[in-house]
């Protein structure tokens, strides 16, 4: 262990010397030419400033049949020039017939059904880390960030100009894309890698300028060339994002208003390096979580929705060590209150971010470097005596402190180590932590063979004199190009290891053995576009006691179709184990519930969505042998979503899910001696509808519902033997039903009035309830659910773009 990390770490430090090698020998080139006056963005290409320059053309197919010309009917020429402040771009894409070019309209970096060009550049040619720009045939924009050669990120929003014409053989796009939306070196003569993709809807391909080898590498390693920028410098990158927001709730018939009014900042503090910071914070407009009801032994993890912790943070979020749901959470202790002389009058269930800042950013040698801040104010609760009627006031979260700093240093176009380290510290005697990883992958030169792993520690304090310190560890080798791919690797996690103050990890004191081998088709052939088949097999162990605790192994198949129906399933077996979490003991604790043989099947499907009609579907069936006499263990359920685009303009998708698992055993309770387990039977609905109608690609109207339902009848309850993990009879008869209801409906109106400023409008109706009833149907329990409080929320949020540059041209 000692040696891998000491080779690691040298790598860390001495990858800059490593020649850079590449697998794209035979990258294309143009010329990049510079002009006085550039092209008016019109979509127009009959400007002086596109005559007589190179063209980028004789595109290759990217999918789905890799390497072959495109055909002569669908010609595409693009061409680039520059000036003091923008790079330009142009693209004619020819077809025979235009007015069939798909071109349904969407919201700002959402896809949906047309054509689109796509620029991808990337000024420091390190094939990892280009930033891509999107123009649809609807001219819709989208643009984002990729970083290690395969994480797109499209919460990336850059201001740049574009526009399209459909034309009579064709359609055409220009852009103009500004120097302060990328980063680059000031250097008097520099070339950039780049690629050019079109996409084309009605023949199913996607087409690219430089050719993208499938079989080998990442596509982003395959960029073509464009030499000779000169005399080009990074311009002062300075904007301002000033807002304002009014917001009105009513509940139970109770009404409050609030307004904000705050200010997000982006400054280049480099050419390479750029400062994110978020002044008073808002988030008042972000969308609903999908809360489901919980009776496992792990958290409900939701997905991040606020645009400063999803946009720009793919240094940050290696390694599994932040999850930024925990900055602005609900508070670290519940108050302590006496039930008996006391009551409890409020308490916060959120904690406030006060202000959060990054910085992140890449050298020329291919050093990131992230720096990650944020500070959330302290929560109270308000507790009254009973008898003296005196108020006191509790602490449940303290003013706090989140950090974060991350090294990555990438090498070899394909290849990566990564040491990262988070800390939060809280005032007063509340609990520190801190966690640190050492993370690497690195492939051969080919890109073919890859080492891929950890080496993570965490530091816990509630006592300084008395630090909690675990590790974890996790490394694989394995092949990933090519027809035939498979991994091997070995993982723990010790008993102390716990990263969630502020990363996410549902449990620890675990290891195992895991690896894959599967087959991928990469040409067309017969019926396919391509498939997949692959199993997967672990073998799991407690780390610190070594039991062993079952296996799984599973075999999945993935397929799509030359008519564009993709489908796949699973067949997955888990052998008796024993479950060291589900009895709430903790896992060192012995104390374990045996669970049986498991036999899951599942399919899923989804049609074509270049239709105007179109269906995704799922369902699944799990059989587990009996654990009680005469009980049979089954769960089953189905999904469809429906979907239907009634123009370009406006769109529904409808979706149902249900589920249902008979006879299921589950923790209820536990006292100093017993622990009581219960026989239910668990049923949910999930219906959702979302909806668009798109005025323009700058104003949308879109509607997001959703109602999930969960009932949870117990029908017997039992005691677990702690020392076989079996079910053995009790006189225990608690009360546990549950009928659980999460109801949200979301409208949202979105118009885009100026380049990077906005106007959004939004309504949300919110219902929820949790009581006993368990047994009531469907329709009596929406009865119900409408006769609960409604939460009425209402926000305007007026977004404003300043960039320095201009500003400081009017002065």
């Amino acid at each position: 262990m000692r040696r891998i990390i000491a080779l690691i770490v040298t790598l860390f430090f001495f990858s800059k010397e490593i020649i850079s090698q590449t697998i794209n020998e035979n990258r294309k080139k143009i010329e990049a030419v510079r002009v006085a006056t550039p092209p008016k963005i019109d979509g127009n290409l009959n400007d002086s400033a596109w005559e007589n320059i190179p063209i980028a053309n004789n595109f290759v197919m990217m999918r789905p049949d890799n390497g072959k010309p495109e055909p002569s009917t669908h010609k595409t020429e693009v061409k680039l020039v520059y000036d003091d402040d923008a790079v330009y771009i142009s693209a004619m894409m020819y077809a025979p017939e235009p007015q069939k070019i798909p071109a349904e309209f969407a919201n700002r970096d959402n896809f949906a059904n047309t054509d689109f060009f796509m620029a991808m550049i990337n000024p420091i040619d390190d094939g990892q880390n280009p930033v891509m720009f999107i123009v649809t045939a609807a001219g819709v924009q989208l643009d984002a960030k990729v970083s290690n050669g395969r994480n797109e990120d499209f919460n990336w929003s850059a201001v740049w100009d574009s526009a399209h014409k459909i034309l009579d053989n064709g359609w055409t796009v220009e852009l103009k894309i500004p120097y302060r939306a990328l980063r680059f070196a000031n250097e008097k003569i520099q070339s950039w890698g780049m690629n050019f993709h079109r996409e084309i809807r009605n023949l199913n391909a996607r087409y690219t300028w430089n050719f993208i080898d499938n079989t080998q590498g990442s596509w982003t390693q395959y960029d073509g060339l464009v030499e000779n920028f000169e005399n080009i410098k990074p311009p002062t990158r300075l904007s301002f994002y000033p807002y304002a927001s009014a917001i009105t709730k009513t509940f139970d018939g109770n009404t409050e208003f609030n307004w904000s009014a705050g200010m997000d900042v982006k400054y280049g503090l480099t050419e390479n390096f750029t400062l994110d910071a978020t002044l008073v914070p808002d988030f008042s407009q972000v969308g609903f979580d999908d809360v489901v009801l919980n009776l496992g032994p792990f958290e409900q993890q939701f997905t991040e929705q606020r645009q400063f912790f999803t946009e720009g943070t793919e240094l940050f979020t290696k390694g599994r060590l932040f999850y930024s749901r925990r900055i602005g959470a609900a508070p670290i202790r519940s108050p302590q209150v006496d039930n008996e002389n006391e009551t409890l009058v409020k308490s916060d269930d959120k904690v406030q971010m006060l202000n959060a800042i990054k910085i992140s950013g890449r050298t020329k040698n291919g050093l990131g470097i992230g720096f990650f801040n944020a500070i959330t104010d302290k929560t109270e609760a308000t507790i009254q005596n009973n008898s003296t009627q005196e108020i006191r006031k509790e602490t449940t979260n303290p003013f706090s402190n989140y950090n974060i700093m991350v090294l990555d240093q990438q090498f070899n176009q394909n290849s990566a180590i990564t040491l990262i380290n988070t800390n939060v510290t809280r005032v007063g005697d509340f609990r520190d932590a801190n966690a640190t990883g050492l993370l690497w992958h690195v492939e051969d030169k080919k890109s073919t063979y890859n080492i891929d792993g950890s080496f993570k520690m965490t530091n816990i304090s509630d006592d300084p004199t008395e630090p909690n310190t675990g590790y974890a560890f996790d490394t694989s080798i394995g092949k990933h190009a090519g027809n035939w791919r498979w991994e091997i690797g070995y993982q723990f996690e010790n008993k102390d290891y716990n990263p969630n103050d502020m990363g996410i990890l549902f449990s620890n004191n675990e290891q195992g053995v895991y690896g894959f081998v599967g087959y991928q088709l990469l040409k067309p052939k017969g019926i396919f576009n391509n498939y997949s088949i692959t199993w997967f097999n672990n073998i799991n162990f407690l780390h610190y006691s070594g039991t062993y605790t079952g296996t799984n192994s599973s075999l999945s198949f993935f397929a799509n179709t030359r008519t564009r129906f993709s489908f796949g399933g699973n067949l997955n077996y888990r052998t008796e184990s024993k479950d060291f979490f589900e009895p709430r003991q903790g896992s060192t604790s012995g104390i374990f519930f045996n669970r049986p043989e498991r036999l899951n099947v599942n399919h899923w499907g989804s049609s074509d969505y270049r239709k105007k009609m179109a269906v995704d579907y799922n369902f699944y069936f799990t059989f587990n042998r009996q654990i009680i006499s005469d009980v049979d263990q089954m769960s089953y359920g189905f999904a469809i979503r429906p979907r239907y685009r009634f123009n370009n303009q406006f769109s529904l998708i409808y979706g149902l899910d249900y589920s249902k698992s008979e006879n299921q055993f589950g923790f209820v309770n536990s006292d100093d001696t017993h622990i009581y387990f219960g026989q239910r039977d668990w049923t949910s609905y999930n219906n959702s509808l979302t909806g668009k109608y798109t005025f323009s690609p700058l104003s949308s109207l879109s509607l997001s519902f959703r109602h999930n339902w969960s009932k949870v009848p117990y029908s017997q309850f039992y005691e677990l033997n702690q020392q076989n993990g079996m079910l053995e009879n009790t006189l225990y008869n608690g009360e546990h039903d549950m009928n659980f209801n999460s109801w949200n409906l979301d409208l949202n109106y979105v118009w885009q009035f100026a380049p990077g400023s906005q106007l959004i409008a939004f309504y949300r109706n919110s219902i929820f309830s949790s009581n006993e009833n368990a047994t009531q149907s469907f329709f009596t329990n929406l009865e119900n659910l409408f006769n609960e409080p409604n939460q009425h929320t209402f926000s305007l949020r007026l977004v404003y773009f300043i960039d320095y540059n201009d500003l400081k041209n009017v002065f």
